[in-house]
């Protein structure tokens, strides 16, 4: 992976764990100055220490805390470049019947709304300096339902439709609009899909699933011209050729 990032400045949302806090590092390494967001501000400040970037706590469920985080990184860094909408939630992993109505909506509020809110804070900022990277992470899910999941299978879809709603409108700004389906990654989110026992994700082997440094690499490479095949789709962890344009199989 080639792509230097020298100059640019990441806002990576859900950046104190997993997919996120990869993401985080691996900007870092390609030399951009990381804004990291999460609701938990110990992760969150630890983290931006280890990689000299900038603390920002906040809940993507919430607009003014996503407007505040943009507008404190621009504050600070003088420009937002790229964003990486990465924050989610699997539950509840429950039947339509048996799931409860407030988990449910609050899985909602982070994986859709919470992208719906990233994409209009950091909007004005990129269309004022002539344009901006705005990925983020979505799911086979969005694709394919599964039994247990209907929230985040439903919100995975909308961020989907919300990507390429964005790829429409902003596109001739020099807004970049790409989602990532990252396949299966071993974080703490799979270790409680593997925990619920629910569909046969949940009956995965542990040793096929990605670490969480391939999607975080994917991000970075998505930054760059090679990707630019891809503004307004998807680009598949699970694609052995996107492995390899990556650098993380021969």
């Amino acid at each position: 992976m080639t792509n230097d990032l020298t100059g640019k400045v990441v806002l990576v949302t859900g950046a104190s764990r997993g997919i996120g806090a990869a993401t985080a590092r691996a900007f870092a390494g390609a030399g951009a100055v990381v804004g990291l967001m999460a609701r938990n501000s110990k992760a969150v400040t630890a983290l931006a220490e280890e990689i000299g970037g900038i603390a920002l706590t906040g809940d993507v469920a919430r607009a003014r805390d996503m407007e505040q985080a943009v507008a404190t990184l621009n504050d600070k860094a003088g420009r937002l470049d790229v964003l990486v909408n990465n924050a989610g939630l699997i539950g509840p992993i429950a039947g339509l019947q048996e799931a409860d109505p407030e988990e449910w909506g609050q899985a909602i509020d982070v994986n859709l709304k919470g992208v719906f809110h990233g994409m209009r804070a950091a909007l004005p900022v990129m269309r004022a300096q002539g344009g901006g990277t705005i990925l983020t992470v979505g799911s086979g899910a969005a694709h394919a339902p599964k039994e247990g999941w209907s929230a985040y299978c439903a919100s995975k879809a909308g961020a989907l439709m919300l990507m390429r709603s964005l790829h429409l409108e902003a596109q001739a700004e020099g807004i970049r609009a790409i989602s990532l389906s990252p396949g299966t990654v071993a974080t703490d989110m799979q270790a409680a899909i593997r925990d619920s026992g629910v569909n046969s994700v949940s009956q995965l082997d542990w040793s096929v699933h990605v670490p969480p440094e391939w999607p975080a690499r994917t991000l970075v490479w998505m930054c760059g011209s090679e990707a630019d095949g891809f503004l307004g789709e998807e680009v598949s962890l699970r694609d052995q050729d996107i492995r390899r344009r990556v650098g993380l199989i021969a």
